[in-house]
């Protein structure tokens, strides 16, 4: 077939191990190329990384995966930035194999030590937004379940949307204000797929690492895709994988906009506890931000107490985590009654009046 179609590349859905992909090489025959779902999925990664995280992730996954099928002519990594085109760099021979092998080595040695030093600076970062005291909303699903759109529906930032696979590789956090003026942040993150590469999840882990940190996981799904039941699926499992599968989580409905009416009341039926919306028209966001302020709110307290005047940081902390009910100043400072979140109660505890 390769050879009476003409035939350049071919596919395998599943990941080929270095054997197999060999034997199937030498069975078709220069110059035809044999790659499998994991050389696809990261030279798709290559063309869309953007920032230096990004690039420095990407690169890491594509070594790792490169180097148990080195076949020699790799001498030029030396002097190249490897980024993408997978597919394009399987080498034939086996002269300086060992030394090929070791400039690999030395290259995934270093992007390492890269990717801790920015891990390092988004640990900060992720630090500072732990102490926030702010409720914390990640965007998981499947790749283009529409997470981006969402984001920026939600918080009005300029995120790039594309209609594409993995069109967003860094996350993104912006603060959002939900009805009743409470600040909350929501961090859009890399879209998952069937079978994810464990590579990638390696190399991505500072980046799913904003998932783990979340206090809720908003799960979205691409309900207009045909075979959104098995993305679902596929999201639960890379959820599962990086230890987020317990974190409490809503499963969200988007592009709605693309169903015939009686269709969604079924399924509405089906998934009551659900929210159905479209990050596009803005159909059901209302629905989505009240479910998002509920589950904020959960584990909320009520409590009284008297801040003095030189505590202003906490007085603006609860003003814009809680929901102030009566304040009132006296000459020792604010009075407040406030719905406050439970993470900065302790902090107010020694405040408290009758």
């Amino acid at each position: 077939m390769v050879h009476s179609l003409d035939i350049d590349v071919v596919i395998f859905d599943d990941e080929l191990s270095p054997s197999q992909q060999s034997y199937l090489e030498k069975a078709v025959g220069e110059p035809v190329k044999i790659i499998d779902r994991t050389a696809l999925i990261l030279d798709i990664f290559g063309l869309h990384a953007k920032t230096r995280e990004g690039r420095l992730q990407v690169q890491l996954a594509q070594l790792q995966y490169l180097l148990p099928r080195l076949r020699g002519m790799w001498s030029h990594l030396a002097k190249e930035q490897t980024r993408g085109g997978i597919g394009s760099r399987f080498g034939q021979g086996e002269s300086q194999l060992e030394v090929d092998r070791r400039l690999i080595r030395n290259k995934i040695s270093a992007l390492r030590k890269q990717l801790r030093l920015v891990e390092k600076r988004r640990g900060v970062q992720s630090k500072d937004r732990l102490e926030s005291s702010a409720f914390r909303v990640a965007l998981a699903g499947y790749t283009n379940a529409g997470k981006s759109t969402l984001l920026n529906r939600l918080t009005g930032a300029d995120v790039f949307t594309q209609d594409k696979l993995f069109a967003t590789l860094d996350p993104t956090t912006r603060a959002y204000a939900l009805p009743g003026g409470r600040l909350i942040t929501v961090t859009d993150t890399v879209g998952f797929i069937q079978k994810l590469p464990h590579g990638l999840v390696e190399a991505f882990k500072s980046t799913l690492s904003e998932v783990l940190n979340a206090d809720l996981i908003l799960k979205v799904v691409d309900i207009s895709d045909d075979d959104w039941i098995r993305q679902m699926d596929a999201v639960e499992s890379v959820l599962s994988e990086i230890g987020a599968g317990d974190k409490l989580s809503v499963t969200v409905f988007n592009k709605v906009d693309l169903l015939d009416p009686i269709e969604l009341g079924i399924l509405k039926s089906r998934y009551s506890d659900s929210i159905f919306f479209s990050a596009l028209t803005g159909e059901g966001i209302d629905s989505l931000t009240s479910r998002i302020a509920n589950e904020a709110s959960a584990s909320d307290t009520v409590l009284s107490a008297t801040i003095p005047y030189k505590e202003a940081a906490l007085i603006s902390l609860i003003r814009e985590q809680g929901q102030v009910v009566h304040e009132e100043f006296l000459g020792e400072g604010v009075r407040l009654i406030a719905r406050v979140p439970s993470r900065i109660a302790p902090r107010i505890e020694r405040y408290i009046t009758e």
